[in-house]
């Protein structure tokens, strides 16, 4: 038999090359059925960190009378962000904004414009990454509920959460995540560091010190109401939050699985770290302290999640636990504010910690996957980490600061009046009860 020679054949294969290469090229934009089931699962598992988790988490740590203000909130800005992200917040965030897309997105995508059953994003479709970023939209004004609880209108609330999502959530997150000049100086966030946790811790601070303090606040006792609900809240971020972190991996791949790992440990050092602390100071450990540990660790691993090693996670985890008990006690005490809920002194000092500690544990020679894009040492590294850190801290305090203003000039005032603070907001703003007395 005679076979062809090489020079014969040599069109035939270079033909069926030509034929191959778009499928390889374009291999990154082909649904991937696992991936797509992960990420459905992820989606459900962080919204269900709003609701009902961070829902009960606060609406056990206040007062009586006010448990269903705190639920409201938390379930009317769950319904009014996921229309606001489907109306411009996911473009703004995510679409390519020209001239000025180191800083915002574009507006291509204004209520979903272009978003199809067939379109993709990466190995999965195109809505449900729309749908997984929607819930960290969700949750990071949800978090700022803590923080001036008990006494801020629920009209002006609604307005001023409306603007914060415009003004200040969708652009940090471009800065981060949509390619924005965060992203170009190599900063290390993968789940939400800087865009969720500080962001919302300083921008509940900041309200907080505007409303002024609590009537009564601090020579009057105001201990939560309700601890179990509270614990419960807490175990339902903690299982919520394997969704946030490995979620954001947006593949079921190794990287996913070190995500949850790390998660875990970080958590169980954190929630570790308070107790003890707290049992060495006070005395006794308690349900309140361990939880608030839990959820300390939980914040402090999110922007590391995908880069540091389960020893860094260890270390992460310990530091953040006792780091945001001197926070949440110590720090609050010295400056006098009335942060209800701890909300600055868990996730603003949990994500700071974090988000520095991710630039040293990021780094090979500590067991994570590599420092960010255009960062060769850890100090460098450490260095891109505090320009995000300071960036968010100034652009969020700043911005938050004018459109409470804004609001406020709105509505005539942010605040409920004392009668309707003393009665509980339950009544005032909802004509409704908790509890049947």
């Amino acid at each position: 038999m005679n076979f062809p020679s090489v020079g014969a054949v040599r069109p035939f294969f270079m033909l069926l090359c030509l034929m191959a290469a778009p499928s390889l090229v374009m291999a990154e934009d082909v649904l991937n059925s696992g991936d797509t089931a992960w990420m459905l699962t992820a989606t459900a598992l962080v919204l269900f960190m709003t609701i009902p988790g961070l829902a009960l988490f606060y609406a056990g740590m206040v007062r009586s009378k006010n448990v269903l203000s705190v639920l409201m909130q938390c379930f009317a800005i769950t319904a009014l962000m996921s229309i606001l992200w489907m109306v411009f917040g996911y473009s703004m965030a995510f679409e390519d904004g020209g001239p000025v897309n180191a800083f915002v997105g574009g507006f291509s995508k204004l209520f979903l414009s272009g978003v199809t059953v067939d379109s993709l994003s990466g190995t999965i479709p195109e809505t449900v990454f729309m749908t997984f970023q929607m819930t960290f939209a969700i949750i990071t004004p949800a978090l700022m509920v803590g923080a001036f609880a008990e006494r801020m209108k629920f009209s002006s609330m609604l307005i001023f959460m409306s603007i914060w999502l415009f003004v200040v959530y969708a652009p940090v997150c471009h800065w981060v995540w949509g390619g924005g000049w965060l992203h170009s100086w190599g900063v290390l966030d993968f789940a939400g560091g800087t865009v969720v946790h500080i962001n919302a811790g300083i921008a509940g601070l900041v309200t907080a010190i505007v409303l002024g303090k609590r009537k009564g606040y601090p020579g009057t006792a105001m201990p939560p109401h309700n601890l179990p609900l509270t614990l419960i809240g807490a175990s339902m971020l903690w299982v919520g939050w394997f969704g946030f972190n490995a979620g954001s991996q947006l593949a079921a791949d190794g990287t996913a699985g070190m995500a949850m790992a790390v998660t875990q440990i970080a958590t169980a050092a954190a929630a570790l770290g308070w107790m003890f602390t707290e049992w060495k100071i006070h005395g006794k450990p308690s349900v309140l302290g361990i939880a608030s540990g839990a959820v300390a660790g939980l914040v402090a691993i999110t922007p590391a999640s995908g880069s540091v090693g389960p020893v860094g996670a260890l270390m992460i985890g310990a530091i953040s636990g006792v780091g945001c008990f001197y926070a949440a006690t110590r720090l609050k005490r010295k400056f006098g504010y009335d942060d209800s809920l701890d909300v600055f002194g868990v996730h603003a000092v949990g994500g700071i910690i974090g988000a520095m500690l991710t630039g040293v544990f990021a780094a090979v020679a500590f067991g994570g996957s590599g420092l960010g894009d255009g960062n060769e040492t850890i100090f460098s590294q450490l260095v891109a980490q505090a320009v995000g850190v300071i960036a968010t801290l100034i652009y969020s305090g700043v911005a938050t600061f004018l459109i409470l203003k804004v609001v406020s000039a709105i509505t005539g005032g942010l605040r409920v009046s004392e009668e309707e603070e003393e009665i509980g907001l339950d009544l005032a703003s909802h004509d409704e009860r908790g509890y049947i007395i």
